[in-house]
């Protein structure tokens, strides 16, 4: 959930080899810049200890990388990773930000003595002129399940018309993970989603009753829209590490000093889980994601740093985990082999909302396959 500095997805993807449906700017402003605009949801993340002391000690373990630089932040919102890096020696930092939000961050910035180093800019990254190019551009841009909402098309941007060629990214590279896990969750909306239902029939026979009226036919309409939203829509969830039943497998990996957009469009993988829990049941997938920080090949960090999503006792994220339930649950033993295709793509209605779709094929030790299950998942 990364501070805001998006514009148009059109403009982003004809600059950084991707394509895309063209977005209206003031309904993306409307649906998702906004949000960024609020203390409330600065403060959200600025109390996120993981995110907050990953990016603090990668920019302070390594200082020599800042010294004297010039840094480009992409979607600063508070302005806390320019004041760092002023702070670690920048020569000059801009610190670009979509939102009304710049009017806080400027009053931090002069309250913490850095006017004449950061300077915040309002407006869209895609459209923003800088007068120089800079030697790293910085950002928190990672969504739910990493590329939730998109912000990642900015920071391309960004890298594509203002970084130097021997210049860095932090963070530097990033992972998407996905894993079977165990969990009441399925119980839960599958028991909500059928009260769901019988309030409706309970409703068209009161309505004809009483009105006159038979609503009958709009029964599946009403059960489409209900699976969708009880069982197909993806749950935001702070897993505990004895959830996860099967070995986590990379379905994508990210260089951001080289990917486009286009790469990030659709994601596809296919990839295999070993269950590591006996007689459980597996209740479905899920997916985190981490990035790195290691500098540049030409540049490399003095001080790598990791910034972890996993599941965790002791360091949960405002990120958490995006949980996708199977219906119905799979009961499996120690041992078994779930072999899956995993496919991500944006949503046709909301560039930074993500349709995902999972295949899944049951395999025991003995060589006997259960029938593939799909699955159709919505992150919203």
């Amino acid at each position: 959930m990364g501070s805001s500095a998006n514009g148009p997805l059109d403009q982003t993807a004809s600059r950084a080899g991707g394509s895309g449906p063209s977005v209206d700017k003031g309904v993306d402003f409307a649906n998702y810049f906004c949000t960024y605009a609020f203390l409330f949801h600065q403060k959200e993340m600025l109390s996120d200890r993981v995110r907050m002391d990953a990016y603090y000690n990668s920019i302070f373990q390594n200082q020599i990388h800042f010294r004297n630089k010039t840094v480009l932040d992409v979607g600063t919102g508070s302005g806390i990773l320019a004041i760092w890096c002023a702070q670690a020696g920048a020569q000059k930092v801009y610190a670009v930000e979509a939102t009304k939000m710049t009017e806080h961050a400027r009053e931090l910035v002069k309250s913490n003595g850095v006017e004449d180093i950061v300077e915040v800019i309002e407006g869209s990254m895609e459209e923003v002129t800088l007068p120089e190019k800079v030697d790293i551009i910085i950002s928190e841009w990672m969504g739910y399940f990493l590329l939730r909402e998109s912000m990642f098309d900015s920071v391309i941007c960004a890298r594509d018309r203002w970084l130097k060629p021997n210049g860095a990214m932090y963070p530097s590279h990033a992972r998407m993970w996905i894993a079977p896990i165990r969990s009441g969750l399925g119980d839960q909306k599958m028991d909500e989603y059928e009260s769901s239902m019988n309030d409706w029939f309970g409703f068209l026979e009161e309505t004809e009753a009483h009105y006159g009226v038979n609503m009958n036919v709009l029964t599946k309409s009403f059960r489409e829209e209900q699976k969708k939203y009880y069982l197909q829509t993806s749950l935001w969830n702070s897993l505990h590490p004895h959830q996860v039943i099967g070995t986590p497998a990379i379905i994508k990996e990210i260089d951001c000093l080289n990917a486009t957009v286009s790469e990030i469009l659709s994601v596809k993988a296919q990839f295999s889980s070993t269950i590591t829990t006996d007689k459980t049941r597996v209740s479905g997938f899920a997916g985190w994601f981490d990035v790195h920080f290691r500098g540049s090949r030409d540049n490399p960090a003095t001080q790598e740093v990791e910034l972890t999503t996993a599941p965790s006792t002791d360091n949960p994220t405002h990120w958490g985990q995006q949980v996708f339930l199977f219906h119905p649950q799979l009961r499996v033993n120690e041992g078994d082999a779930l072999g899956a295709s995993f496919s991500m793509n944006r949503s046709k209605e909301n560039h930074r909302l993500m349709e995902v779709e999972f295949a899944c094929e049951l395999r025991h030790p003995s060589g006997k396959c259960l029938p593939a299950v799909t699955s159709k998942f919505y992150i919203e």
